[in-house]
């Protein structure tokens, strides 16, 4: 299920589902959303009530979520940022109130356990992309990473090649499925739980920061055992920024950790994606129909919305 796309002069919400955002920075973004792509923006009642390590408490942040879904203006949905947090509220979400009014969905990181959720009990394509005050409100940002937003207002074929980044084949073949997957510590969260990742027939895609290689290995094993790697269809590897060993630490590459794990699954796999924690960081519809197609190094993707 495609949300619909966006038109100059629409409203939409911006919340904070996961953790405290830097307000200074999302102040900073908010110009972004309204003097260059030409939206309205309506802030959800609890973007600045921090509670702990939470943006808010979680009835609040259900509060928010539910509202903007509620609002028949509010046409799009964005995370102001990521951190912790989703999965507390994952249970509680009312996914009839989703599905019947399906609506943009953006935000990355932490918020990969909501497009799980909202992917599997509402079939709502989301977006994985930039979100506002931890990458749109710093003081610089790439171009492309504000370029890909354009494929809200208009549906668009995302081909992702190597004028993109440097790509690396490390399983021949050709596949097609949805794309699903994000941020791979949050996929791992996700096993055993409702919200389990689902793979079977499925491009996965992961990215990650901050984690050193030796955990990394953990998670990635985590996935390999619960299956998710042999049923996909193939796999694509995002950017895994500053996941480094500790200075002077015996450690494996992290190019040997994801060649060993995922390797001998046999799927077709590319990695060098610029999906993640990285700059630039280009924005993908989660839950489209896509193929990667190792021969020629790309990675095809259908339109988001409609």
């Amino acid at each position: 299920m495609k949300p619909i796309r966006l038109k100059k002069g629409d409203t939409v919400g911006v919340i904070a589902p996961a953790s405290p955002p830097k307000q200074e920075k999302l102040k900073r973004a908010l110009p972004f959303l309204e003097e260059e792509l030409g939206l309205k923006v309506k802030l959800g009642k609890y973007v600045d009530a921090p509670y702990g390590y939470l943006a808010s408490k979680d009835k609040e942040k259900l509060e928010d979520l539910h509202a903007m879904f509620q609002d028949d203006e509010v046409k799009a949905i964005f995370c102001a940022c990521g951190g912790f947090g989703t999965a507390r509220i994952a249970s509680s979400i009312d996914y009839d109130l989703v599905k019947n009014n399906p609506k943009i969905f953006w935000g990355y990181s932490d918020i990969t356990f909501l497009h799980q959720a909202f992917y599997q009990q509402a079939g709502l394509t989301s977006f994985h992309g930039p979100m506002l005050s931890s990458d749109i409100g710093l003081e610089s940002i790439h171009p492309l990473s504000k370029t890909y937003f354009q494929q809200l207002f208009e549906p668009t074929e995302i081909v992702y090649t190597e004028e993109l980044s440097p790509l690396e084949v490390m399983n021949e073949g050709v596949a097609t499925g949805e794309l699903v997957g994000g941020n791979l510590t949050l996929l791992v969260s996700s096993l055993g739980t409702p919200f389990e990742l689902q793979t079977k027939g499925k491009i996965l895609f992961f990215e990650d920061i901050d984690e050193q290689p030796y955990k990394v290995d953990r998670m990635l094993n985590q996935l390999k055992m619960a299956g998710k790697f042999a049923d996909a269809e193939g796999i694509v590897i995002g950017d895994f920024h500053n996941c480094v060993p500790d200075e002077g630490k015996a450690s494996l590459t992290l190019e040997e950790v994801i060649s060993q794990q995922v390797k001998d699954a046999g799927k077709p796999t590319m990695s060098g994606f610029q999906f993640g924690h990285c700059s630039p960081n280009i924005a993908i519809p989660h839950g489209a129909k896509a193929e990667l197609n190792t021969y020629n190094k790309t990675l095809t993707i259908q339109p988001g919305v409609e």
